[in-house]
This record gives C-alpha cells, structure tokens and sequence, in this order.
C-alpha cells in the first residue's frame, strides 16, 4: 500500500483549500462569537460540488471514496475552519450511507440529489438522553398505522436540527421484549423534519457554537411508509454501514485541528522574544511541538490505513477505532500545546487557538469515546473478554 497522495487527491486537496480560502480566519472567529449555521460555507461546498464526495454520479455525487473524503475534512479543518467548518459538512460525506447501501432506486433518485445539490441540509437522529452508546436499548418507538409510522420519543446531541430540512431517525419499530436480539426490532427512517411534530431545544456548549447541538422531542411525529429505509427491524444494521467512515472522518479532521494549531505554535515560537530571544530556540518550547506532529503524523497514517481497508471493502473496524484514538488524543494535545506555547495570548480569542483547543474535545469524545474505542480493539483484536 502508498499512502502518498495521488495527483487526483492532491487536487482535491487544494480545490477544497481554494474554497476555504474565501472564509478565513475573521470569519471563523465572528461566527464562533455570534453563532449561526455557516450557510455560505455549506452553499460555497456545494456550489464547488464537494457536498455528497461518497455519493455515487449517477446521484450527483462525486463517487470517491472514504480516503478522499478524508483528505477533504483534514482540509477544511485545517484552514482554521475547526470543527466548526467540519461539522457543517460532515453529515453529507457519510451521513446517507446507508440510503445509498439499503434505500431502493426510487428512495436513491429521490433524496440524495437535494442533499449533494446543497438544497436540503440532513440530521442525524440515533442517541438518547439514557442509552448514549448502548445503541439497541433505543426507547424512541415508531408504531406502523395504515399507510404511515407515529413516533413518541426523545433525542440528544443531535446536530443541525436547527437548520434542518430532512432528519435520518433510527426507532424501534418492535419493543425490546418481543424480539430474539436487542439488534433486531430498531427501523430507519429518512423523511421531512416536521417542527411542528418535532420540538428542538438547542443546547448551550463549550465549542462548535456555529453548528447547533440539540435535543428532540417527537410527539405524533408521522413518517409515510416510504420514508423507511430498507426493510422493518432491520435499521441497526444499517446504520452500522456509517459507523467506521464517521470514525474515519472525525478522525481525519482531528488531525487537521491539530496541525492548524501546531502551525500556529511554532509560527508564534518563532517570533515571540523573551529575555533577548524567540522563545522557539529553547528545547522546552521546541520538544513539546516536536512530540506534537510525531503524534499526528503516526494518527494520519492510521487514518490514511482504515480509509484504504474501507474503500477496499476489507474489515476495518480495529483500524478505525485505532485511527478515532489517536487523533482524537493527538488533536487535543496539539491544541492544549499550541494554547501553552503563546503564554496569556492562548488565552486570548484573537490568537484562534482557545478555540481550536474547545473544538478538540469533540473529536476525543464523540461519535465513540476512548475507552469504548479501546474496548473494541481489546475484544475484536487481542480476544479479550467483552467488558461492556
């Protein structure tokens, strides 16, 4: 295997730069201030074709894969963008996977379009207030009637709710008592966000202002039977289709926080003077950083990996755990170290990298925390015994 860049990859590097070029970093640090849905960012990644890289071109996609999607959200977040810019685009890369894997030719034609055109922006609705990861556990029901499913329930953390169109909604279509496994009975869902069926309370955050964070509450919600996704009882299957690219991604744009945040060290090391020289000749500055873009060197390469594994259609969970922890730690420790390189000033807005180091907690908690993670590879890899 090559992990260099091809020419191909090369130019979507630099094609998604040139976008990004047109939102720097003032933007970026008025919208972290003021909040607000970036959808000039979002219409300019449409615009540009970028929406819906995974989607096949019969659909209006670009029909790459998860490597070149990873290279595209390393990008974004490394123009200073964060996980702001990231998380704006993130649900168009992989978050209709399972549409494209499982929804019939009709579903296809008819809901992918929209979203890669940059028309209709998408949520993504599977955790609950109190079953978190424990993902079969789900209470949300959806109960058929006639020629449609009624769902009662709750949702957390669900991004862009506030801003969208269409939401992609895993229930439980059979209750957990009446079925042989805890993965069967859960049903998916891809229809109009109806607000009047559905309440949405954002929740205040600690980062990532500009993409909404929120908690749904469905009341009598109604989906047409059309709007299911592949077959009854069958949607935690489905959704596991997504489960490694999003691991993939959210750790290819870790790493791209982190580089940001180291660039911006090691330019400050270099031109800050303390008592008669730049703070960037002495080995207390110099080694931390040094430790900083090994780290995120070594978790490029394992996303680089996972991202091949998947486009080659190997297995590829442990490489995507692995790839998840290593960026998510070495993203956060870039951005901790590029605080504590500029002093007082890392603690001033103007410098970015207080930012970059709110966003860095993103990656290490979500979609999978770091001990879950660890678990997987201790179980799947080193067969030790299930601990969760």
């Amino acid at each position: 295997m090559d992990f260099a860049l091809t020419d191909q990859q090369e130019a979507i590097r630099d094609a998604i730069a040139k976008v990004c070029e047109d939102f720097p970093d003032a933007y970026w640090l008025k919208k972290d201030h003021d909040g607000g849905f970036p959808h000039d960012f979002h219409k300019a990644m449409a615009d540009a074709g970028w929406l819906g890289i995974c989607v096949p071109e019969e659909y209006g996609g670009s029909g790459l894969g998860i490597t070149e999607a990873a290279i595209m959200m390393r990008t974004i977040a490394e123009s200073g963008a964060g996980m702001s810019g990231a998380s704006a685009v993130h649900i168009n890369v992989f978050g209709l996977n399972p549409v494209v894997v499982f929804g019939s030719e009709e579903q296809r034609k008819r809901m992918l379009p929209p979203m890669v055109e940059g028309r209709e922006k998408a949520c993504f609705a599977v955790t609950e207030p109190n079953t978190g990861l424990n993902t079969t556990q789900l209470k949300t029901r959806a109960v058929a009637k006639n020629d449609r499913y009624i769902v009662n329930g709750q949702k957390v953390w669900i991004s862009t709710a506030q801003v969208a169109h269409k939401i992609l909604l895993l229930a439980r279509t059979t209750p957990l008592e009446e079925v042989r496994s805890p993965t069967h009975g859960l049903s998916l869902f891809y229809t109009d966000f109806d607000r009047k069926k559905i309440k949405v309370h954002e929740i205040e955050k600690m980062g990532r202002k500009i993409v909404d964070s929120n908690e749904l509450f469905f009341e009598d919600f109604e989906i047409p039977m059309e709007d299911r996704i592949g077959e009854e009882g069958k949607g935690f299957q489905y959704i596991l289709e997504g489960m490694n690219p999003e691991r993939i991604l959210i750790a290819a744009e870790a790493v791209g926080l982190g580089k940001v945040a180291l660039s911006r060290a090691s330019e400050y090391a270099k031109t800050r003077v303390v008592f008669n020289r730049p703070i960037g000749k002495n080995q207390g500055i110099q080694h931390p950083l040094a430790v900083n873009w090994v780290e995120l060197e070594a978790a490029w390469l394992m996303v680089m990996s996972a991202a091949w594994q998947y486009d080659k259609g190997m297995p590829c969970g442990a490489a995507a755990n692995a790839a998840k922890y290593l960026a998510g730690e070495a993203g956060y420790q870039a951005c901790e170290q590029s605080v504590m390189t500029h002093g007082g000033f890392g603690y001033a807005k103007e410098f970015h990298v207080e930012r970059y180091l709110r966003e860095s907690l993103i990656p290490r908690i979500a979609p999978v925390s770091p001990q879950l993670a660890l678990s997987f590879i201790a179980e799947k890899v080193l067969g030790l015994a299930k601990s969760y």
